[in-house]
């Protein structure tokens, strides 16, 4: 019987690569159609065409799909349920002049969202208060004390953002004292819901909008939509030169989006696409702070969201003041901005240092039970470790070992806090609000890659074997799953700006849209040289005489990267994404090498 699939056969004969993966044409024979039906009929460049077909874009879908408009892909906000009676009453306490507490979480979506919330009351002219827990002191989401302190301090109604769908007690404590709650989450929820005048998310069990993929940021920016038109409705705009254009807030949920690794599908894709033309203006005095702080000397890009940008807003809610984001993206004063964005900055590197030292000691935790047990979710724990980076700590284990991983940071009482990350397939939040179920975890929740949980003393080892025990038929069928697929092959020459201009059409890229992989067959690999903290400089050359360059990012002493200096002067085949690098006044193509294997 003749194959029909390209999962039956391997791109370049590749079967074993450096890092033991396999290499699949990632369109099959029917995407492959759909692609030359695309080239045929509407002109697209005939890789543009192959990578969204192997995205599973239909060809009459290709024209929208490379320009997504936000009109065409964002619903009614009232497909979300209680999305009305949270715009009515957000308008009820807008028209009132009441206080308002934004309780938002300390990452860069619960930054983003108080930021977003705080902007449009403040546009308002609402008073408003925003407070973001400390992740020591105050762990995640509100605490009974702090709701007492927001309702001493005058304030009527509570908007929880990024947190509040499992904050059981404190929104019981907010209604006993007479404050009104509207929680705006996008976390996966219980059947059991706090109590709250509304909840708003699409990961509620009850929600039936289909938009469980946004995040927070995504959430409060269709509710601002959905409260903008209840005040329209009511008259309280007279002045239509003071109506808050909603659209200059996109630059806040497209970082938020990209940060929070929530799919970039969908209406996620418009937000990020319109929101990175927002960002490009400079118009926010913070953002054009931390852009400049980061040193990003070129146009935003989404991956510089969640590489440069999200990393640094996050420096201040692990290590530092944890308020430091969101204040940052509401000042209007671009000497504050500055000063807070080169706070940030300094942070972030604090954090790095924090971070590798962690690192260090966790792969070799790692190293020790993949040796002796090999599970199917690596679960590491430290007392030395801080707690703000034990969700970097899990995510640099699951890059290195390819599987679920959680590292924890332990009390001096024996419980521990921890974070964890997962690999596509392997939904942990889902394993983690079932170890709670079963009292194996204090609390806990997240989503299908991303989660955080807190144990009771001597937890740790049974968290582990149970959480092993739970996911291990999902990691076994993810690993049997696990392949490079590769969009197109390229030769040196064939690596133009041009291309790669084209290639972006079909991004942004990120979670659910993985950036297109191209494959160079038998070119020579002529460098391979240790440059910075841990990264490789490779350069390829064709038999034509061009040649591309680029990097291979924290891999010196990684499989990878030891294969790579082994295969120096030899012909290899190479497998990467494409990028334009602005130095010194040129642009030039560069490759980012994430897999390789000898040429034979």
């Amino acid at each position: 019987m003749q194959a029909t699939h390209s999962e039956t056969r391997y791109f370049l004969g590749v079967s074993q690569s450096a890092l033991g993966r396999a290499w699949r044409d990632r369109c099959s024979d029917a995407e492959r159609a759909a692609a030359l039906a695309m080239v045929q009929s509407q002109g697209l460049p005939d890789i543009v065409a192959r990578v969204l077909a192997a995205r599973g874009v239909a060809p009459g879908e290709a024209e929208t799909y490379l320009a997504p408009r936000l009109r065409d892909l964002m619903p009614d906000p009232s497909v979300l349920a209680d999305m009305n009676a949270a715009a009515a009453r957000i308008a009820d306490a807008i028209e009132r002049r009441e206080k308002i507490a934004i309780f938002g979480d300390y990452d860069v979506d619960g930054a983003c969202s108080s930021a977003l919330f705080g902007s449009y009351l403040e546009a308002a002219g609402t008073p408003f208060i925003v407070r973001i827990p400390d992740r020591i002191v105050d762990g995640y989401g509100p605490n009974v004390s702090v709701i007492r302190e927001l309702h001493a301090a005058g304030c009527s109604l509570l908007v929880t953002v990024d947190c509040g769908v499992a904050s059981h007690e404190p929104l019981a404590e907010a209604a006993t004292l007479g404050m009104e709650t509207v929680v705006l989450d996008h976390h996966q929820a219980t059947a059991e819901l706090p109590q709250a005048h509304a909840i708003v998310n699409p990961n509620r069990q009850d929600d039936l909008s289909g938009l469980g993929h946004l995040c927070a940021a995504g959430v409060v920016f269709m509710t601002l939509v959905a409260v903008q038109r209840e005040l329209r409705r009511r008259g309280f705009w007279p002045d239509a030169s003071r109506v808050p254009d909603l659209l200059a807030y996109l630059d806040l949920v497209a970082l938020a989006t990209v940060a929070d690794v929530v799919p970039l599908i969908g209406l996620n894709r418009a937000f990020v696409q319109q929101g990175l033309a927002i960002m490009r203006q400079r118009r926010r005095v913070g953002l054009t702070a931390l852009i400049d702080a980061s040193g990003l000397s070129t146009a935003p890009e989404a991956w510089h969201l969640g590489y440069l940008l999200g990393p640094r807003i996050n420096a201040g809610g692990r290590i530092g003041n944890s308020a430091l984001g969101a204040s940052l993206l509401m000042t209007r004063d671009s000497t504050d901005a500055t000063r807070i964005a080169a706070e940030l900055n300094s942070l972030n590197s604090d954090r790095q240092v924090v971070e590798r030292l962690a690192v260090e000691e966790a792969v070799s935790m790692a190293d020790r039970q993949l040796a002796e047990n090999d599970p199917a979710v690596l679960v590491v724990g430290s007392p030395e470790w801080h707690p703000g980076v034990v969700g970097l700590v899990a995510a640099r284990l699951r890059e290195r070992f390819a599987r679920p991983a959680f590292a924890f940071a332990m009390n001096e009482s024996g419980g521990a806090t921890g974070s964890g990350r997962s690999i596509p397939g392997v939904d942990i939040g889902r394993a983690v609000r079932r170890a709670v179920g079963e009292g194996i975890a204090l609390k806990g929740g997240g989503h299908a890659m991303a989660a955080g949980v807190t144990l009771g003393p001597g937890g740790l080892d049974f968290f582990a074997s149970r959480l092993a025990a739970i996911l291990a038929e999902d990691v076994a069928r993810a690993d049997s799953n696990e392949a490079l697929g590769i969009d197109a092959a390229l030769t040196a020459a064939g690596a133009t700006a041009e291309l790669v201009s084209n290639i972006t059409q079909a991004g942004p890229f990120g979670s659910a849209n993985p950036e297109p992989v191209f494959a160079f067959g038998s070119h020579l690999l002529s460098e391979a040289s240790i440059v910075g903290a841990n990264h490789l400089r490779i350069r390829l050359r064709a038999r034509d005489g061009a040649s591309v360059g680029g990097m291979v990012f924290r891999a010196a002493d990684q499989p990878l990267g030891q294969a790579l200096l082994a295969m120096k002067g030899q012909a290899i085949h190479a497998a990467g994404t494409l990028a334009l690098d602005s130095w010194g006044g040129r642009t030039q193509v560069s490759l980012r090498l994430v897999d390789a294997s000898r040429a034979v």
